[in-house]
């Protein structure tokens, strides 16, 4: 089993454009080939996204007796599971060196492209750290699960936990599960959910020098006030808040768009949209029915949108406790949300990473050599604590 190079490899894997609208299969092919090298057994699952496009899931499994299938401990308890995604947002602009983001650029003791930091390179620190580590000294499963479809509502994550046989086997073993997202390698123990709606108005479209036509934003301007009006509340309401994250409040956060691209035409359609970060004792819900409440009696499309749920692990578990006494310093939480919330059954979530989410979706993104290689030798060294 010959050591995987972390910066090379990440090299690699940002080349592969796995943007989320489009298809992600070429770079999971590569993967499960560094996992088969590995010696993992790879179960795949596959899927069509809602613009047609092929999207793969695999959960890769590696017992004490490497890739022997009938001697797979089906029934083991307890090991290690990492998770990451495989998508990446797109690249508008890039003003990283480089020509475009998917050059994956060695510069100034950095690796840059877009997935450097979110989150190829937390994966590449994963397949490193289990090349250190041989199969015969495990004595417990090691698992690495790759999704798709992260970043436009963990459609894969949901895929996987509705799909896949092997992730059954995962839950039945309930191992720590470390989702790999940029912490900086600090130990995340709760993160805030999304969720968002939307409200359309639908006019009749005309010349607007005339009065034929019926505009669309007349009905949302009502909508507008109210979104600004309950923005404000939870910034001021004390029982809409949290103080165990920061920000505390619900970042009620709201647009509209009626599509119209002249003046001299009456907009014919408007929509209204919200997106809220949900906290595990505050989900909003009540502010999100007094918007499908005024929708229903004013004539308008109300529409929920798919979120992802928030996760709070005790910063006083067990696992909590002991991971942070490798990792160092103390339990922290987050505000983003991320493939752990899709993972409800696991009761052992932590998120845990290299890279830092200021470099997240930036025109520039990277991270730096020193916390791949950090990665790597913290991750083998979780897999020595929990496999062993």
């Amino acid at each position: 089993m010959s050591p995987i190079r972390p910066a090379s490899t990440l090299q690699e894997l940002i080349r592969f454009a796995s943007v989320s609208s489009s298809s992600n299969v070429a770079v999971t092919q590569r993967i499960a080939e560094y996992l088969d090298s590995l010696g993992f057994v790879i179960e795949s699952t596959e899927y069509r996204d809602p613009a047609g496009e092929r999207k793969q899931n695999l959960v890769a499994r590696r017992d004490p007796d490497c890739r022997d299938p009938d001697q797979r401990h089906s029934g083991s308890i307890g090991g290690l599971a990492y998770f990451c995604h495989t998508d990446v947002v797109p690249v508008t602009q890039w003003t990283g060196p480089g020509d475009g983001g998917f050059a994956g650029v060695i510069a100034d003791d950095r690796v840059y492209g877009r997935g450097a930091c979110d989150m190829k390179g937390s994966l590449v620190s994963m397949l490193a750290a289990a090349s250190r580590v041989r199969c015969k000294d495990q004595k417990a499963a090691l698992w690495i699960v790759c999704t798709a479809d992260e970043e436009v509502g963990f459609e894969g994550a949901s895929h996987v936990v509705n799909h896949s046989a092997a992730y059954r086997e995962i839950v039945a073993a309930q191992p720590l599960s470390i989702i790999g997202e940029p912490t900086g390698l600090r130990v995340v123990h709760a993160h805030k959910g999304i969720v968002g709606f939307s409200v359309t108005s639908t006019g009749r479209a005309a010349h607007s020098s005339t009065d034929d036509g019926v505009n669309a934003n007349d009905a949302i301007v009502p909508v507008l006030e109210l979104l600004l009006k309950i923005a404000r509340q939870t910034r001021s309401d004390q029982a809409l808040q949290d103080q165990r994250f920061d920000p505390p409040h619900l970042s009620w956060n709201f647009g509209v768009s009626d599509g119209c691209a002249a003046v001299n035409i009456t907009p014919d359609r408007s929509v209204a949209w919200c997106s809220l970060r949900t906290m595990p004792d505050i989900n909003g819900e009540s502010l999100i029915g007094q918007f499908a409440e005024f929708a229903q009696s004013h004539g308008l499309e109300f529409r929920r949108f798919k979120g992802g749920k928030p996760v709070w692990i005790d910063p006083d578990a067990p696992c909590i406790v002991e991971l942070c006494k490798l990792a160092g310093g103390t339990p922290i939480t987050v505000c983003y949300g991320t493939d752990a919330g899709e993972f409800t059954e696991l009761n052992q979530r932590v998120i845990l990473g290299p890279g830092h989410i200021a470099q997240a979706h930036t025109t520039d993104e990277y991270i730096s050599l020193a916390q791949l290689e950090q990665g790597a030798d913290l991750y083998a060294d979780l897999i020595r604590r929990w496999c062993h």
